[in-house]
């Protein structure tokens, strides 16, 4: 009774931090949701619905390609060391980052800075010149970002996870492959970008303490048109047998990755998936940490982690080991899914309380909170970023038992990243 008196204490502060959250939708379909908070800081955030999983292969990456472009310079802000340096002398940071399914833009900056910041994502978004210097010179750029991504085991075990999980296009690297990089034309940049950035797939979100600031977004924003966007939907295939996929590469250690595609973030089990991640993978304290490196020493590196889009959703765990300790890592892991079909209240509540904690910590930083709710502001539904905290606490162990017999079991996509021996 007492950790749930204090998961429900969480949730009445929780209440309280939503209390003037608001949404609109401009009149040129560009949805807008709003939180006033008591920091100093604000952070815009401008997510576009856009990602790997709608480019045809001969064009793979250019959604990131597009990410990068529109930093290159407009007619009023000729460079990208003209447009970053008006956000970073005032002490803020901008950035972006393309996904499957999203590609986002985002600015935190001092509260009193906010019109600054409109006036540059509008811009940046809304007039990018797409010039043939700056293509080739980031073409460049994205090839050598997909070599450091490549030559960063951390990072490529992941690209071979997806590949070996997904049959559909989420299984495609977000950068594409350097042969589509080479190709992409200025043409099919040109054609992606006025077909995805229109008013109608655009979603911004503010989180600060400033004053209401719909009519400043509808005066920067309200140029971008509607488009017609197409309807997109996909199932996975289920799988009928275990898949193993081996890659060779030269690394010290061997790099394993264990998992399963799941939900999408709208279902009503994507939830469950939070619990399970926080009883494996929490910090130190997970079963896989300590069964793995507190009891057997056969890892430094251990973890689980649950990801879900629009159309599709993983959970896989992830060791970092010598070679020789591979398959008695794999026993550990699937032995530790197994008993979640015995999970105690104790073990949940327990993941409940670490969840809420670490969420309301994570809430205080405006870009994190921006973000958070710009993903439910994608799915048309922000309201539900209000209701996570009362979701996990629905959660029961029951709910557990299902999830796993439902989701888990023999099926499990395994790759191993191992050490090349010719």
């Amino acid at each position: 009774m007492v950790v749930n008196c204090l998961l429900w204490e969480g949730l009445y502060i929780f209440s309280l931090f939503w209390w003037f959250m608001k949404e609109k939708i401009l009149k040129n379909g560009i949805s807008v949701v709003f939180e006033k908070t008591s920091t100093e800081s604000v952070t815009v955030e401008v997510a576009v619905k856009v990602g790997s999983i709608n480019e045809d292969e001969k064009v793979g990456g250019i959604s990131h390609f597009i990410e990068h472009l529109v930093f290159c310079g407009t007619e009023k802000r000729k460079n990208s060391r003209e447009l970053t340096n008006e956000i970073e002398k005032l002490g803020g940071e901008l950035n972006a980052a393309t996904g499957n399914e999203t590609t986002f833009f985002y600015i935190k900056i001092p509260k009193k800075h906010l019109k600054i910041a409109l006036d540059l994502l509008s811009d940046i978004l809304l007039n990018p010149l797409f010039r043939e210097e700056d293509i080739e010179k980031e073409r460049k750029i994205i090839l050598d970002e997909i070599n450091m991504i490549n030559d960063e085991p951390r990072f490529y075990q992941w690209i071979l996870f997806q590949q070996a999980c997904f049959e559909s296009k989420v299984g495609n690297p977000v950068y594409g492959t350097k042969e589509s990089v080479k190709q992409i034309t200025k043409k099919e940049i040109v054609d992606f970008y006025k077909k995805h950035y229109v008013s109608n797939n655009l979603y911004v979100s503010v989180v600060g303490g400033c004053e209401e600031p719909f009519e400043l977004i509808n005066s920067f924003f309200k140029d971008f048109e509607k488009g017609s966007l197409d309807e997109f939907y996909f199932e996975e295939p289920l799988k009928t047998k275990p898949i193993k996929k081996i890659a060779e590469k030269e690394v010290a250690q061997s790099y394993v990755v264990l998992g399963y595609p799941t939900v999408p973030k709208g279902h009503k089990d994507a939830i469950v998936f939070k619990i399970i991640k926080a009883i494996l993978g929490r910090g130190q304290s997970g079963r896989l940490f300590d069964e793995i490196r507190n009891k057997r020493g056969l890892a430094y590196d251990v973890g689980a982690h649950d990801e879900s889009g629009f159309n599709y959703g993983f959970f896989a765990t992830y060791v970092n080991t010598e070679q020789k300790n591979i398959e008695e890592v794999k026993g550990i892991i699937l032995k530790e899914l197994d008993k979640l079909l015995g999970v105690c209240e104790g073990d949940v509540d327990e993941a409940k309380t670490f969840l809420e904690g670490n969420f309301l910590i994570n809430m205080e930083d405006t870009h994190k909170k921006s973000t958070f709710i710009n993903s439910w502001n994608l799915f048309g539904q922000p309201e539900k970023a209000q209701n996570y905290l009362e979701k996990i606490n629905q959660v029961t162990k029951e709910d557990i038992k299902r999830v796993v017999k439902q989701y888990f079991g023999e099926n499990y996509t395994l790759v191993i990243l191992k050490q090349n021996n010719s």
